[in-house]
């Protein structure tokens, strides 16, 4: 949804979900090592083809994994519906373990940081209980309840995006209520090759530095000016941002210029996007 504010500038709404791409399902599992989903469900449209549809259900941890860019039909343990039941809201969220489960997409996302992260191996963890590097009890680990399905999908945010007055960045401010309170999150920016099946280019973050930290409310607020944001679609090389996705940091660290140092899930977990590609109407030059 989006609606006019003023010439050469847009106010999108963003969209609690628990989704990056379409693999893994989720950036966030339950205790038995099943996705939570709330997000694009693809199906099995009874015509040997796959529809995707936004939604919520619990897939299974060895739903089938196409080749990037492909897709299959989810392997669905039940559909949570639009209305969660009690029990649902409840469902305390964790990390996914490493390697990642159920994924295909072979970027690195800090390849200076851990240029072998498909190598690394760690459980699952609640995400309040993520093993912070180098804590001690002492120094007061604010996040110690659990965080629940119910608890996630309260976010709520949007983004104004525009061009700056010289044509040459371009400009997004966030506000956002209902977050994990007193966390850290950070923002990243969706290009239109990221996803590109011949040659993916890495997610990175929307702004350096790249992390904002919200109050005890779960309020923030969160501001970026990006250098020729959006060039011509058809220019040489052009690769412009199509979409932003809010993350949360489970282990509360600034990873630099990278977003994460494993992603999808293993780091960080999608709680707020634009969930169809956009930005059209915008343009920049160098």
């Amino acid at each position: 949804m989006t609606k006019q504010v003023s010439v050469g500038s847009r106010v999108y709404e963003l969209t609690p979900t628990t989704q990056g791409p379409l693999y893994p399902p989720s950036e966030a599992v339950d205790d038995e090592g099943n996705f939570i989903v709330v997000g694009w469900i693809a199906r099995d449209a009874g015509d040997g083809s796959v529809t995707r549809e936004w939604g919520s259900a619990i897939v299974d941890a060895g739903t089938p994994v196409p080749v990037f860019g492909g897709v299959e039909p989810y392997a669905i343990v039940r559909e949570l519906g639009a209305q969660l039941s009690a029990e649902d809201e409840a469902t305390v969220l964790h990390t996914l373990p490493l390697p990642l489960p159920a994924n295909n997409y072979p970027i690195v996302f800090a390849p200076d940081q851990v240029p072998e992260a498909a190598k690394v191996r760690r459980p699952s963890y609640a995400f309040h209980e993520t093993p912070i590097p180098d804590l001690r009890h002492e120094d007061g680990r604010r996040l110690t309840e659990p965080v629940t399905l119910g608890n996630w999908l309260r976010a709520r945010g949007t983004v104004r995006v525009g061009v700056s007055a010289d044509g040459r960045h371009g400009e997004f401010d966030f506000e956002f209520s209902g977050l994990i309170p007193e966390s850290l999150y950070t923002v990243m920016s969706l290009r239109q090759r990221d996803l590109d099946p011949a040659a993916p280019t890495r997610p990175g973050p929307l702004g350096v530095p790249n992390v904002f930290v919200t109050d005890p409310e779960g309020r923030a607020t969160y501001r970026a000016s990006l250098p020729n944001a959006f060039p011509p679609a058809d220019s040489p090389g052009a690769n412009r941002i199509v979409s932003v996705v809010v993350l949360w940091q489970s282990y509360q660290q600034n990873y630099g210029g990278a977003i994460g140092q494993f992603g999808l899930g293993g780091d960080i977990h999608a709680q707020l996007k634009i969930p169809v590609p956009g930005f059209e109407d915008f343009t920049t030059r160098e």
